[in-house]
């Protein structure tokens, strides 16, 4: 088959999107397929990749959201590409103005499209002083999605939720973890020892974009309680964004690792104890899987990975959504506990063994190859399968 991968983020950006979309394209080419990328021009451009076909586009950053571009429309060079080269299917993972453009040629030439369901926008503009917008990102997310044949989501509850905006053709497409890459065996003592660990006393660790959205008052306030028992307890953050200046200097003991990717950033989750994450803005949230692969017991509220994937007592503490000081008063349990947390570690690092990445393209891969055999027998949408 030849795929359309219409993306407004894309490796080297580091954000759950862009990874993941590499990473269903990466792995369709590697099944033999011919990929069709499309996506903005970036400040630092990757290296063009085997297997890719790739239009860059123009784009501009992304207002109050440094280090992230969306792309302008680009009707007529989709246009004529795909007219003279046809995608049996396209997947369209933003929605910004270049995935409109994407489905509205899609739509034209009849060519078959599904979209991804990957950031709440809608809960974003709240963190960023535009709360007043966001009936009207909820009222663009629907009109988009609505102009595919499916919308593919991680997880069933984020499909309901869909179905609440008015979305009704959601499509499950589940996740799932490198576990050869995010394993125990990864752990470092000399990066901890980089970290001054005290022996006995536990790392936390924070990976994810340093922005408001991710509630990361609470993740300092969980660490700063569970310090009052350990004053030797460690505190790393893995990442970059706007509000990592603020917090760099408003707790200079934090340690601040910036960006890392692949086996360091495997390195450094397989060498810290425990990973409380208090983000309620995730359609999913990758790094949940990360850390437990790594063996950490997470802390997380009852949303996207950690809803499917997390069990209170078992490999960590799955928390009522918005209960802050559950949450706060799990981290300061876990933290005190080094036995428990060996003993939910290694029940996180097995929970995850099951989960497979080929599983996930082989998944992705079918509902393409079901788009194009709806196309071709005249039908323009797909049942619902969530």
């Amino acid at each position: 088959m030849r795929i359309g991968i219409v993306s407004e983020t894309w490796p080297p950006e580091i954000n759950g999107v862009a990874l993941t979309v590499h990473g269903l394209a990466a792995g369709l080419a590697a099944r033999g397929h011919s990929i069709d990328v499309v996506r903005p021009r970036q400040m630092r451009q990757s290296a063009a990749e085997p297997g890719f076909d790739t239009l860059l586009t123009r784009g501009v950053a992304l207002p109050r959201y440094p280090g992230l571009r969306f792309g302008l429309p680009a009707g007529k060079a989709l246009h004529d590409r795909w007219t003279l080269e046809r995608p049996d299917a396209i997947y369209v993972a933003t929605e910004g103005p270049l995935g409109w453009s994407a489905l509205r040629v899609a739509g034209a030439l009849g060519i078959p499209a599904a979209t991804g369901f990957h950031t709440r926008f809608d809960s974003y503009a709240g963190h960023y002083g535009l709360r007043w917008l966001t009936p009207l990102v909820r009222a663009h997310l629907r009109r988009f999605h609505r102009r595919a044949a499916a919308t593919l989501v991680p997880t069933d509850a984020l499909a309901q939720e869909l179905a609440e905006l008015g979305v009704d053709n959601a499509r499950l497409l589940r996740r799932a973890v490198d576990t050869r890459l995010f394993h125990p065996g990864r752990r470092d003592p000399a990066l901890r020892a980089q970290w001054r660990v005290v022996a006995g006393t536990p790392v936390m660790l924070y990976v994810g974009r340093v922005a408001p959205e991710k509630n990361l008052e609470l993740a300092v306030e969980a660490f700063r309680a569970a310090q009052q028992n350990l004053p030797s307890m460690r505190y790393v953050w893995v990442g970059d964004g706007p509000a990592r200046a603020a917090l760099q200097a408003a707790h200079p003991d934090f340690i601040f690792a910036g960006v890392q990717r692949g086996e360091a950033l495997a390195r450094y989750i397989a060498s810290a104890d425990l990973f409380p994450f208090p983000s309620l803005s995730e359609t999913f949230g990758n790094v949940i899987l990360e850390a437990l692969a790594c063996g950490l017991p997470v802390v997380a509220y009852r949303e996207g990975a950690a809803r499917d994937h997390l069990r209170s007592n078992y490999n960590g503490y799955c928390i009522a959504t918005g209960e802050a000081a559950a949450f706060v008063e799990a981290t300061i349990r876990l933290a005190g506990n080094p036995g428990l947390i060996r003993h939910m570690g290694r029940a996180a690092h097995e929970s995850m063994a099951r989960l497979s990445p080929e599983m996930v393209i082989r998944e992705f891969e079918t509902l393409l190859r079901e788009l194009a055999e709806e196309r071709d027998h005249g039908h323009a949408t797909v049942g619902i399968h969530a």
